[in-house]
């Protein structure tokens, strides 16, 4: 109530983002826990890229914008008493 559609793009845009990174963030550690494991089960030295974990947490960011966009555009062209009706 009271928000321009502007700031309730920006607002799901948002949330989408977020989500995204923490679930990116979340993948990250544990493909790192899980190389790291694997490495020493066998003796080897636990090698990983940090341009590898760049472009995981990268491509968890593009995944948020993009699944973003739609819902954050739909809901910024509804008034709030169609937001708020229960279907």
């Amino acid at each position: 109530m009271g928000a321009n559609r502007g700031q309730v793009r920006t607002q799901f845009l948002t949330e989408s983002v977020v989500l995204c990174v923490l679930g990116g963030v979340a993948g990250v550690l544990l493909g790192l826990a899980g190389t790291a494991g694997y490495a020493f089960a066998h003796g080897w030295p636990a090698v990983i890229p940090i341009e590898m974990v760049g472009a995981g947490l990268g491509a968890a960011v593009v995944t948020g914008v993009v699944a973003g966009v739609c819902p954050a555009v739909r809901a910024s062209r509804l008034t709030p008493t169609e937001a708020l009706a229960a279907p």
